[in-house]
């Protein structure tokens, strides 16, 4: 293992140990919370497996709790965040170890993302989210369409480099700093980057370690402030992490045994679901009523992968 990989690893074990600790200083000064159910660690088993898989985890757990209003609406985004931040520790974990990165690469990529985090969003959460969305959309839809060409008519590019450098490494850390700032207004960062890293000529596995490490890095934050005001449900986030740690190890063991073809269009269903969600939120946010008036109970935007 290179020293840069043992570092980031360690840095990441750190950061989880720090998220635990506070998480479990709040459960024991509550008083009366519960044991999950059956339902809320199987949605985390259902939900984590998808996430390892690219998918995202906030779209599929959002559609299980609505129904049954199994969460209260206000609490959903806090739960979704503090429930799955431990299954993607392990995320990042397993796929930095197991997956041939360059780590000067991975390092820069995941910094990006999460300074796109803290510094874009001061700039991107005054923007409309309806126009975002549809620009989202709109322009994943056009990148996976170059990729399906790509792939029906032969890709020169062959396996993929496992790393950038020159003016191609430029433009990924562009493109990471602003999935970094998208990511604070709900756009998920998986589909981004997974079709950044494909038209840039890297082996599409490549996206795992890059995605997974730059939320492990960016969901303790964001999950702390939901445990400080209490804005989740303990018991329906612990059901997430209960059942999303088996399902983690199941589906990484998957994604690494997977050939590069079967990626390769496993990349294409994920960016065209998430091409889907983002213009199907843009639409359900232009039938809300004007501020001011009474607004009908959400049915709704499926939010974006990891915040």
């Amino acid at each position: 293992m290179q020293p840069a990989q043992t570092v980031l690893l360690v840095l990441l074990g750190v950061v989880g140990a720090g998220f635990c600790a506070v998480w479990a200083v709040d459960l024991t000064r509550r008083a009366g919370w519960q044991f999950p159910t059956w339902f809320q660690g199987l949605v985390g088993l259902v939900t984590n497996f998808f996430d390892t898989l690219g998918i995202g985890s906030y779209a599929t757990t959002t559609a299980f709790y609505r129904p049954g209003r199994i969460v209260a609406d206000e609490k959903i985004p806090g739960t979704l965040t503090v429930g799955h931040a431990i299954p993607t520790f392990v995320q990042a974990f397993i796929f930095i170890s197991i997956i041939e990165v360059d780590m000067l690469t991975l390092w820069l990529l995941i910094g990006m993302s999460v300074l796109g985090a803290w510094l874009g969003a001061l700039v991107v959460t005054g923007l409309p989210r309806r126009g975002i969305q549809i620009g989202m959309g709109v322009a994943l839809l056009a990148a996976v369409t170059l990729l399906l060409y790509k792939l029906l008519h032969g890709d020169p590019a062959a396996g993929g480099t496992s790393g950038l450098d020159g003016w191609l490494l430029g433009v990924a850390l562009v493109g990471c700093f602003i999935i970094g700032a998208l990511m604070t207004i709900g756009v998920g960062a998986y589909a981004p980057i997974m079709i950044m890293v494909s038209l840039l000529g890297m082996n599409q596995k490549t996206a795992f370690p890059i995605m997974m490490g730059a939320c492990a890095f960016l969901m303790p934050a964001a999950g702390a402030r939901f445990i400080r005001t209490g804005r989740y449900d303990p018991r329906a986030s612990l059901g997430l992490t209960l059942g999303g740690l088996p399902a983690v190890l199941l589906a990484a063991f998957a994604v690494k045994e997977m050939s590069l073809d079967v990626v390769r269009w496993l990349v294409v269903v994920v960016v065209l679901y998430t091409a889907a969600s983002m213009l199907w939120a843009a639409w359900a946010e232009s039938r809300k009523p004007p501020a001011g008036q009474k607004q009908p109970d959400p049915s709704e935007r499926p939010p974006g992968d990891h915040p």
